[in-house]
């Protein structure tokens, strides 16, 4: 399936849900991604959209145990760069109406240059068995992922968005693992 028949399938069905059933849904998988942070320091994230897998709660826990989290903030066409999360309070409403921290830009320099510690939670669209996402369209998460291909990478969707295929081009980045 192309991806705009995709990404319209998908809306589709995100939208036979109210925010409150989707954040119902969001419980189990957000159980099921907390092993999976518990030994990363640096945590790239995302807050969460209405019809996206909840996460403020998980983000402000994170923060709380003392885990340096990380949101994306877009800084112009095709760009992004992270800010330190430190509660919800913090942010403010940015580019597609997504909220972004205020302060100060993480420095990527700053980044561990391994695997070790770091773990980019990845909203998606769609996944599959392989690995492979369908976002937005717009490429910010791939651009950057492109640039860190040390930085283990977890899908985060619901069942409803795990598919058989994702079409790929070559500048999409696939994650390691979905969830």
């Amino acid at each position: 399936m192309r991806k705009v028949e995709l990404r319209q399938d998908i809306r589709r069905l995100k939208r036979q849900f109210t925010p409150q059933q989707l954040e119902e849904l969001s419980l189990p998988i957000i159980s099921r991604l907390k092993p999976r942070l518990a030994e990363a320091h640096t945590i790239l994230a995302y807050y969460s959209l209405p019809d996206e897998v909840y996460t403020h709660h998980l983000l402000d826990e994170l923060v709380a145990e003392g885990k340096t989290v990380l949101l994306p903030k877009v800084i112009g066409e095709g760009q992004m760069e992270w800010h330190v999360y430190t509660s919800g309070s913090d942010l403010i409403r940015g580019s597609f109406g997504i909220c972004e921290p205020e302060g100060d830009m993480f420095p990527e320099r700053e980044l561990p240059s391994s695997s070790e510690g770091i773990i980019a939670m990845v909203p998606g669209l769609a996944f599959d068995a392989a690995g492979h996402r369908l976002g937005r369209g717009k490429g910010y998460y791939d651009r950057f992922l492109a640039t860190h291909p040390y930085i283990y990478k977890i899908g985060v969707c619901f069942d409803f968005q795990k598919v058989e295929e994702v079409q790929t081009d070559e500048y999409d980045v696939s994650v390691d693992e979905v969830i």
